[in-house]
């Protein structure tokens, strides 16, 4: 096809732009549904830390800062600067901002103060949603995903290198701090430009992040000493429990704290027996009598052997010390709180482990964040917060109706959740595979099992949960994890470029994620057609 020619470029024409913002973009734009929805919101944590009635210019109304910070997430712009860009730049956040854009500084620190709030505006889109009709319960899906920090893999140190790296500092602060009095008294007093920066010699900033690296790591340690005690006297007590049966060997965890607890509690009950012989023999010797039987030895032969056993048991564990030297403990200079976390593909980032729990409609209903690796220990807090949200999406939906249930069906969730406690803690009916999803498949294929029979070992949960997966009720409930858990991860990361938090520490983290999973969910309401502009 033979164009006739060329369309003409006069960039020296004239137009007349609508006086009215409305008219600028269509009516069902998505921005207008997010501007109103956060005017349906209680913003008033977000006025809070705002001040008004002083001298001076007027301040930007934090209703208008919240909308362009939920707005940029959700089109994946998080930078204070990009959003100050796109104020003068996209139409879209020059509606919300009415042309009067706010400098970057201004979105920080509303950013920073409004942190305390987003848990409180998650809870709040939560319930919008509800009363659109959204929260699909009968099946929800609990996942995690690791996101990292606004810190580097190398700003981790270890135990030793804090301590150089603390006496560094304070040598450096020292050496500023000097040249700056020899600069003051040359110069004479005065801001010039040439004053030693805050973040130097501030003891709040590098050396007392530094500093609490250290005290992290130490209350740590006393955690860690203190859980093992407290299992080791969990396991004497399930051994005082079988009256003498075989416990088997105490793990080697606790090995040392066990057998030592064993000798100390032996050994003055020995004592004790003892000194009742003697208690009873001078009875004896006053009345007149020699009923006391035979004098008890200090010392038997079975307190010798467990005497012995402490003693190998703690050559045990200096070997197992002298073997994980080389993985000492750690700590990030950067961000103290965040931790190395392992991805299942391989690899590690410095960063948090970000817990969702999602419904069937894709709503996130409850989410945390650690700076434990591990997923296991979140599942009974995780379900727990979905029950009180289900409690909550239930009192805000406008007809509950038969075929919706009150409360959480059945919660699904991958093999990183399996425990014997998880499958026996109270809660909503659960399903947790048992490994990886194509040996849940394999075995669901090659050994189905009948629902109506019972598990080979029913008293344990492991197996009775095995069994359950390999029903076709079972699988079948559990096909739908991938999809229900696993597409909000894959929408942040991949379509909001969401893999990194913008602020440091677990509670910035934390409010983040809340912030996330509230626009997340807004949006969800906007796409699926839930929340929409009436017609007129």
């Amino acid at each position: 096809m033979v164009a006739k020619g060329y369309r003409p470029v006069d960039r020296d024409q004239r137009f007349l732009v609508p006086p009215d913002m409305r008219e600028w973009l269509p009516a069902g734009h998505p921005v207008w549904l997010v501007i109103a929805a956060v005017e349906q919101l209680d913003t008033s944590a977000f006025h809070r830390h705002r001040r008004t009635g002083g001298v001076g210019r007027a301040g930007y109304d934090p209703d208008m800062l919240l909308t362009l910070l939920m707005w940029g997430w959700a089109q994946g712009v998080r930078s204070s600067r990009r959003i100050e860009r796109a104020c003068e730049q996209d139409v879209a956040f020059r509606v919300i901002c009415a042309g009067d854009a706010p400098d970057h500084t201004v979105i920080a620190r509303f950013r920073a103060a409004a942190a305390s709030a987003c848990e409180d505006m998650f809870a709040q889109v939560l319930a919008l949603c509800a009363r659109l009709g959204m929260g699909q319960l009968g099946v929800v899906a609990l996942d995690g995903v690791k996101i990292a920090s606004n810190a580097s893999m190398a700003a981790n140190r270890s135990e030793e290198g804090l301590h150089r790296a603390a006496a560094a500092a304070r040598v450096a602060a020292a050496e500023h701090a000097a040249a700056d009095a020899a600069e003051d008294d040359l110069f004479g007093p005065g801001d010039r430009g040439d004053r030693v920066p805050d973040e130097v010699t501030d003891p709040a900033s590098r050396e007392g992040r530094i500093a609490a690296a250290l005290a992290d790591l130490a209350a740590e340690r006393e955690a860690e000493q203190t859980a093992r005690t407290g299992k080791a006297e969990r396991w004497l007590a399930e051994r005082d429990r079988r009256e003498g049966r075989h416990a088997g060997r105490p793990p080697a965890d606790i090995e040392v704290e066990v057998l030592t607890a064993r000798l100390e509690r032996d050994t003055a009950a020995r004592e004790a027996f003892v000194a009742d012989y003697w208690s009873r023999r001078a009875a004896a010797e006053a009345a007149g009598t020699r009923d006391w039987g035979r004098e008890p030895v200090q010392r038997t032969a079975y307190l010798t052997r467990l005497q012995q056993q402490v003693q190998a048991a703690q050559a045990r564990q200096a070997k197992r010390d002298a073997r994980a030297a080389g993985q000492r403990r750690s700590r990030n200079i950067t961000d103290p709180q965040s931790r190395p976390m392992p991805l299942r593909g391989g690899g590690w980032l410095q960063g948090y482990n970000c817990q969702a729990v999602t419904s069937s409609d894709g709503l996130i209903i409850a989410v945390s964040v650690s700076n434990n690796p591990s997923d296991v220990i979140t599942y009974t807090a995780m379900a727990q917060a979905a029950v009180t949200a289900a409690e909550m999406i239930d009192a805000h939906r406008p007809r509950p109706g038969p075929d919706r249930p009150a409360g959480i069906g059945t919660i699904v969730a991958d093999a990183g959740y399996l425990s014997a406690d998880n499958l026996t803690a109270p809660g909503p009916d659960r399903i947790i595979a048992v490994g990886k999803a194509h040996a849940v498949e394999r075995a669901a294929r090659d050994n189905p099992a009948i629902p109506a029979t019972d598990p080979a070992n029913p008293t344990d949960p492991v197996q009775a949960m095995a069994h359950r997966l390999r029903t076709p009720e079972g699988i079948a409930t559990y096909r739908q994890r991938a999809h229900i858990a696993e597409t909000p991860f894959g929408h942040a990361k991949h379509n909001l470029g969401f893999r990194r938090f913008t602020s440091r520490g677990l509670d910035r983290a934390t409010a983040e994620w809340h912030f996330h999973a509230a626009v997340q969910n807004l949006f969800k309401a906007i796409t699926t057609g839930h929340l929409a502009i009436p017609a007129t």
